[in-house]
């Protein structure tokens, strides 16, 4: 089942936002095919098409020319100095997409995927799509982890507590 919840909570989502999730729920068949956990990579593959027919860029590959590059720093002669990956980009390049799957909390890769889009140029809302739940052996035990309400409830404390302020306009979280 496709979850999501958009930050700050006062804010309702935009009519790009909506078609992105839109975009997720058109893949929500597989997605909840059993004993299938999918890599991120599969997930952006699904979705792919989806979010190429609302106008987004999206990685196609690991190879450099295949990837989504997103400038930070800009040198001499307007020269891209530091840029930074995304695996999807709205035409416009306000809205960054990030799927993660299994390493999204553990790893705190989500942490991650807000400080970069933060640093990005012109980058205004950022859309982390992670699973709703997730499998893992740890210490020759199945773990399951609750990926998506633990990241919900991070972002939920990030925008409630006013401690620390981002540079955008909004973060869309994705539990798939």
């Amino acid at each position: 089942m496709i979850n999501y919840q958009f930050f700050p909570r006062s804010h309702g989502v935009t009519p790009e936002i909506k078609a992105i999730i839109d975009c997720f729920k058109q893949i929500e068949p597989q997605l909840e095919e059993e004993n299938v956990q999918r890599t991120s990579n599969e997930v952006l593959a699904l979705v792919r098409p989806y979010l190429e027919t609302i106008g987004f860029a999206v990685e196609t590959g690991k190879g450099k020319e295949e990837k989504i590059d997103v400038p930070v720093l800009f040198g001499e002669n307007n020269e891209v100095d530091k840029s930074f990956f995304a695996d999807a980009l709205s035409a416009d390049g306000k809205i960054v997409i990030e799927i993660e799957a299994g390493r999204a909390v553990r790893n705190n890769q989500f942490l991650k995927d807000i400080f970069q889009a933060c640093m990005m140029f012109e980058v205004e809302y950022l859309v982390i799509a992670v699973l709703n739940e997730y499998r893992f052996n740890s210490a020759g035990r199945q773990v399951v982890g609750h990926d998506y309400l633990e990241i919900k409830t991070f972002l939920e404390t990030l925008y409630v507590s006013n401690r620390l302020r981002l540079p955008l306009k909004g973060i869309l979280l994705i539990g798939y």
